[in-house]
């Protein structure tokens, strides 16, 4: 598993499972959605795991209407919502991020195409790029009945689609309580712009979200999101 490299944090070295040797996949053109989602007006929020957090935080950091972006854990309890032990893959945590959005600027459908065009691989189980483990598992955990139907439509839509060749793995998963990770996973990107793993791995994410999506692309990035 390539799972370790240091982190700089408070003065000192500290171990990160986020780190191993990466070039980035290239980014897949998602269809839009066939089954567009109709939540009412007010702030919502959905959860997207997709590896690595720091990449997931960083792209949708950079998309217009969302409102805040915090890395977390879910699926697992709150005994074991730490960085140390998530990443040792015994509990049932996945790295997640907790994205609240304006649906009037960013509907839920358009945050599915983007997470499966520049963020996620929807074919690979318990991993993603050189991490690997349960806690690296690819979900989509809708947090509302109207989020439930366009993620399910939306996956049998992916299925369909052919622009994959092997089966699509990403699950659907029932809402649990969404831990925040420690502070210094906290927009990670942007404070650490030239770790080796962000340049090579989390950063070409953000620039395929530009290229395929520039009218929900914003240059800046949402500080202490969320």
């Amino acid at each position: 598993m390539h799972k370790f490299a240091t982190l700089l944090l408070a003065g000192s070295l500290a171990l990160s499972a986020c780190a191993g040797p990466a070039i980035a996949e290239e980014p897949v053109d998602a269809p839009a959605a066939a089954r567009l989602a109709k939540e009412p007006k007010g702030l919502k929020t959905a959860i997207f795991a997709g590896g690595c957090f720091w990449g997931v935080e960083g792209v949708f950091s950079h998309v217009k209407g969302v409102t805040g972006a915090v890395s977390g854990y879910h699926g697992g309890t709150a005994k074991s919502a730490s960085y140390e032990i998530v990443s040792s893959g015994i509990t049932d945590h996945a790295e997640a991020v907790k994205v609240t959005y304006d649906p009037s600027v960013v509907r839920y459908d358009q945050l599915l195409r983007i997470f499966f065009s520049v963020v996620a691989d929807p074919t690979l189980r318990n991993r993603q790029g050189p991490d690997v483990g349960t806690q690296y598992r690819s979900a989509i955990v809708p947090t509302n009945a109207e989020q439930a139907a366009v993620a399910k439509a939306y996956l049998a839509q992916l299925a369909k689609s052919g622009l994959w060749s092997k089966p699509i793995v990403t699950g659907i998963e029932s809402y649990k309580a969404f831990y925040p990770a420690e502070r210094y996973h906290q927009d990670f990107m942007l404070a650490n712009p030239k770790h080796g793993y962000i340049q090579r791995w989390d950063a070409p994410k953000v620039a395929a979200l530009k290229q395929m999506f520039p009218t929900l692309y914003k240059a800046s990035f949402l500080k202490d999101a969320g």
